[in-house]
């Protein structure tokens, strides 16, 4: 593998037999099974100046681990997606936790047994945990609309108050939403978790962190005799699309394109822009060792940011005497900003806009759109690597 910034003089796109627009999940997990798999010769472009994607992390200033868009905890229940990730980094055994400062008191969310103790005190609290256990046993999510539809009034207040306090008001700052216009499907399906286990993602069998951390699995990925990768190239600049072709240099391209940005961006916005939710991050280094008990602590009923991270809880790095937090503000993304489009707003109207899109580039030879912006869909890490993966066994299977 080489990594360079920007394109060398006489750069011949036709030598690759497969050219991949962005580094991130989708784009080099496509470059390295294609690599190994059929032997492709493969070109990454990537826009910005690293690789890894939103996964990013570096070194800051005070020699502490972070990451530059925001926190990535990893967890799947999906086997061969954690068995492709783990041939490029070992794991830490971190379990993701999160509190909620709920008008000043940490309670776990999900809603759990220690929280319902907290926030109604611990008889009251006792007394509303044991009728759930009684209605749907332990150790089990129950979204809220179940607790409404059994007409039970202590199961009714539980729901009350996870909704007034975990979701309602976050989820306001998250959307940028007024109570009226929150989708009553969303709201009926925050959980409440029957038990006492205090992980936010108690049933995923694999979780933790990357050991030497997320560019470092990204460098693992792409270290491939048959993978170049090219940083700082925008590949809007390079292609010409008509109906059926790409032509890079005006050259028809005959190979394989598989494409992980934003399809309106691909095209200049003609149709409208895909409306996105962005992030203002801000990033404070503290002189102490520890900010907060746990990862992440949301602010669901006060404050203008949703929450804040401490990179340290998650990735274990020892670092006495400083520590480096991040708030992070939600707002709507303007294109063509430099800001990094985050949330799809997944109402009808905008997917229409997508699939609108989408009909531009299906009859487009061997270009693939993957990925959390060239589907338009909210992905975690994981379900972006099993998509990749899929998109490669189709590759890979018209090769044969």
């Amino acid at each position: 593998m080489q990594i360079t910034s920007g394109l060398p003089e006489g750069f011949n796109a036709g030598a690759y037999d497969m050219i991949v627009v962005g580094a991130g999940y989708a784009g080099a997990v496509c470059a390295r099974r294609l690599a190994e798999t059929i032997g492709y010769r493969v070109a990454v472009l990537e826009r910005r100046s690293h690789i890894a994607g939103n996964a990013y992390d570096c070194t800051d200033e005070a020699g502490i681990l972070i990451h530059e868009y925001g926190p990535h905890i990893y967890h799947t229940f999906n086997e061969r997606v954690h068995n492709f990730l783990s041939r490029f980094t070992k794991w830490t055994d971190y379990q993701h936790k999160v509190l909620a400062n709920i008008n000043g008191t940490l309670m776990p969310v999900p809603f759990n047994h220690a929280s319902l103790k907290l926030a109604f005190g611990d008889e009251r609290g006792e007394e509303l945990y044991q009728k759930l256990v009684e209605t749907f046993g332990k150790d089990v999510k129950v979204p809220i609309m179940e607790l409404r539809k059994k007409n039970d009034p202590d199961l009714a207040e539980v729901a009350d108050y996870v909704y007034e306090n975990v979701f309602l008001h976050y989820t306001m700052k998250q959307w940028g939403q007024t109570p009226d216009q929150i989708d009553p499907s969303i709201t009926g399906r925050v959980p409440v978790f029957v038990g006492d286990d205090d992980r936010y993602f108690p049933q995923a069998p694999f979780q933790g962190m990357p050991q030497e951390g997320y560019t470092a699995l990204f460098e693992h990925m792409l270290d491939h005799d048959l993978i170049d990768v090219f940083c700082d190239v925008d590949a809007r600049d390079l292609f010409e699309i008509d109906e059926t072709t790409v032509k890079i240099d005006g050259k028809v391209y005959g190979g394989e394109i598989v494409y992980t940005g934003p399809l309106d961006e691909l095209f200049n916005l003609d149709l409208g822009a895909l409306p996105y939710r962005t992030l203002d991050m801000k990033f404070e280094t503290l002189d102490m060792d520890q900010f907060q008990p746990v990862g992440t602590v949301n602010y669901t009923t006060s404050e203008d940011y949703t929450r804040i991270t401490e990179f340290k809880n998650m990735t274990g790095q020892i670092l006495p005497g400083k520590t480096t937090i991040m708030k992070e503000y939600s707002k709507a993304y303007t294109p063509g900003s430099g800001e990094t489009p985050y949330y799809a707003i997944l109402e009808p109207e905008n997917r229409e806009l997508y699939e609108r899109y989408l009909e531009r580039v299906q009859n487009l030879t061997n270009f693939h759109p993957v990925g959390r912006l060239a589907e338009y869909r909210y992905y975690d890490m994981d379900a972006v690597t099993n998509s990749a993966l899929d998109l490669s066994d189709e590759i890979i299977a018209c090769h044969a």
